[in-house]
């Protein structure tokens, strides 16, 4: 019955708070406006999951033509034993894969059999080594790395066909995560089936290949994730770490283990074992060492785990989960994590297009560098494309349709997983408290209100002569009241509530921006900028009354200023306005830094809205004065003429823009003055603390 009525609940509360958007849409932008967001925010993105590209026929070598690289990114080992149709699959597929990093490719043929002997060496461009005598997989794999010239080694067993940017993302890894030591790929069978997403170690030294015949498309499959060991059919590491460790152990010839082994030890360093499922590779397992576990090559996996097992006793018995887990590794992942946590939001984050996303993609990379397993699900339950996959590189299982086709049976089934639920926006939260207390009792609720909706909505009714209807406020506050914590932007916001909601457990958890003080000074700077997107009604009327009330009388003594405005979306009606003269209408810009090192002065003339503003955040954070209005810089801890300058006339903004344009010495009093700021209150580090002090309050209940 408590479910029923749950769900009964969240589907008529969802549809009351679709209504009440669409009237408070319609009020704000009319229906034109109305229907352009709406089509904007509900369109279908179907997911990214691309077909396997596979071999059609045998390659002619003749026709494979490797380009001379000078100074390569990585340097691809391939051991050979025979197989030479596989091996001009696998060399196809590399030349076809598209990747942009340089790479070289070096064939070590381990005493071939066949023809690979009289065929390989004539392919162009290859390197090839023949050894005298079979070395097995160890052997020829330390062979081709010592003839190495890339930073990064990377082995690919040559049954395999690589698919698209499989090199790209491999090596991003490594980028994106400084701290890893050893990347691996996903490895797919030809028929479509997974074969691994990153492999598991038990604690009596059996493995696990995570997802093996499995759908590869499937979310718990498909975000950077930290694992035991990768297979070696398709690994990367520095060059410079497997010398440090002296290549594959020996110990394990010919072959099994060894790339166990190789984990082990880099994990041992300190580093990291990352899988990236963005680097596909079709492995045709068994195609070259066979499966019968008693013949052959495949005869030394037995006898090879005691001696891995031998070696690695100690840690595997007091870091590693017990094998009876091998039937549900899942929990075996789950378990690892320092907490385990659900972020449900209107839409996948953005963070080139709005402060908001922005805000919650640095707060979600603070979350995984914590150790924390993070889920996320946006309210339309839709793949989101390149936003979705940006989720996925930053370690977050990303929940879409088809995979998630309603949210209460989602929750129904995942919601005790779940350490904490943060949900983001009040009109997100309202139709799902009901639920997540069913579904979720273990799991605390937190409100991200990301701003107080109802102080806007306030603020613009005031500043269009009406009445608000303070539906949102009682909303807004009756969530506060019931949510277990409430995340607030600024400390003004967190001082208005201890007012209104007295009880309520409200913290800040504001924008997250770092210092960087060496972009350009004053003299190579020029003109002015506002940023911010126009499908946010605040902004709309701030430009309007920029362009209309503003910029005239800065024409009047600065004739050569320009005005950039940066934002996606702008009105018919901005757009008319800027063609007025010196007004560059830029739309969306995706690097939005170098622009900004250019202007010599951001303008924030916000006449309503609530929360901390990204934009000044923003401009602060790179060194680029502001002068804004009281409500643009409000709970943001600045003073007037210390880190930014306040007006709230129109004359009197225009004077402190022309003050601040034609003085070196104010300007450089502001931009110290914003750096100090965004160090104080923005960085890395203080939202970090807040976090850590959020994970460590977490508790079984």
């Amino acid at each position: 019955m408590r479910q029923a009525l749950a769900l009964l609940s969240y589907q008529y509360s969802r549809l009351a708070a679709l209504l009440r958007r669409a009237v408070a849409s319609l009020r704000l932008r009319g229906l034109a406006g109305s229907w352009r967001v709406a089509r904007q925010r509900w369109r279908s993105n179907p997911s990214a999951q691309a077909d396997l590209v596979l071999a059609t026929g045998d390659p002619d070598p003749r026709e494979l033509r490797f380009p001379e690289e000078a100074a390569p990114r990585a340097s691809v080992v391939i051991p050979v034993h025979g197989q030479l149709a596989f091996t001009l699959r696998c060399l196809q597929s590399l030349l076809k894969s598209g990747d942009r990093a340089r790479f070289e490719v070096i064939v070590v043929d381990d005493a071939s059999g066949d023809d690979s002997g009289a065929v390989l060496p004539g392919i162009a461009g290859l390197r090839y080594l023949r050894t005298a005598q079979n070395l097995g997989f160890i052997g020829a794999s330390n062979a081709g790395a010592e003839l190495a010239r890339a930073p990064f080694l990377v082995f690919l067993n040559n049954d395999t066909l690589v698919q698209t940017r499989w090199l790209d993302a491999l090596l991003a890894t490594f980028a994106n995560y400084p701290d890893t030591g050893l990347a691996g790929s996903k490895l797919v069978y030809p028929d479509g089936r997974l074969q691994e997403a990153g492999a598991m170690v038990f604690s009596d030294g059996s493995a696990h290949n995570y997802g093996r015949f499995d759908d590869p498309a499937h979310p718990r499959y498909n975000y950077v994730r930290e694992t035991d060991y990768c297979s070696g059919a398709a690994i990367a590491l520095p060059r410079a770490l497997f010398e440090a460790l002296g290549g594959f152990d020996t110990h394990y010839a010919p072959a099994y283990y060894e790339d166990t082994d190789l984990a082990m030890r880099v994990r041992e360093l300190g580093m990291v074992v990352r899988y990236q499922p963005a680097s596909v590779v079709v492995h045709c397992e068994g195609a070259t060492a066979g499966t019968d576990p008693t013949r052959g090559m495949k005869s030394f996996q037995r006898p090879n785990l005691d001696k891995f097992l031998a070696r690695w006793l100690p840690e595997l018995s007091s870091g590693h989960a017990p094998s009876v887990l091998a039937a549900d590794p899942e929990a075996a992942i789950l378990a690892r994590a320092r907490a385990r946590l659900l972020v449900i939001d209107a839409h996948t984050p953005t963070p080139d297009r709005d402060s908001g996303s922005l805000r919650l993609v640095r707060m979600l990379r603070l979350l995984a560098e914590e150790d924390c397993h993070l889920a996320f699900v946006n309210q339309a339950l839709r793949d989101d494309g390149a936003a979705s996959r940006a989720l996925e590189q930053l370690g977050v299982e990303t929940w879409s349709r088809p995979w998630l086709s309603e949210l209460p049976a989602w929750l129904r089934e995942h919601g005790r997983r779940f350490d904490a639920i943060i949900v983001c926006r009040h009109h997100v939260l309202g139709p799902l408290l009901p639920l997540l207390r069913v579904h979720a009792p273990q799991a605390r609720i937190v409100f991200d209100t990301v701003d107080l909706h109802f102080l806007r909505e306030e603020r613009a009714a005031l500043q269009a002569g009406r009445s608000a209807s303070g539906q949102t406020r009682a909303t807004e506050l009756d969530l506060i009241a019931r949510a277990d914590a409430t995340w607030v932007v600024s400390p003004e916001e967190q001082r208005l509530l201890a007012q209104l909601a007295p009880t309520a457990r409200v913290s800040v958890l504001s924008n997250i921006h770092d210092p960087v003080p060496g972009t350009p000074g004053f003299d190579s700077r020029r003109d002015l900028v506002f940023v911010g997107g126009f499908r946010h009604p605040p902004n709309v009327d701030a430009v309007r009354w920029l362009l209309t009330d503003i910029f005239p009388r800065l024409r009047q003594s600065h004739p050569e200023l320009r005005l950039h405005l940066v934002g996606p979306d702008p009105t018919a009606e901005i757009r008319s306005l800027a063609e007025s003269g010196n007004v560059v209408l830029h739309g969306h810009v995706a690097d939005l830094d170098g622009l900004l090192d250019g202007k010599r002065i951001a303008l924030a003339p916000l006449r309503y809205g609530a929360g901390i503003k990204g934009k000044v955040n923003h401009a602060l954070a790179r060194g680029l004065p502001v002068v804004a209005t009281a409500c643009a810089v409000e709970g943001m801890q600045l003073s007037d003429g210390e880190n930014v300058l306040v007006a709230d006339d129109p004359a009197s903004f225009a004077n402190a823009i022309r003050r601040l344009h034609d003085d070196p010495g104010l300007w450089g009093r502001l931009r110290d003055g914003g750096l100090e700021n965004t160090r104080r209150h923005y960085a890395t580090e203080v939202a970090r603390g807040e976090l850590r002090a959020f994970l460590d309050d977490l508790r079984p209940r």
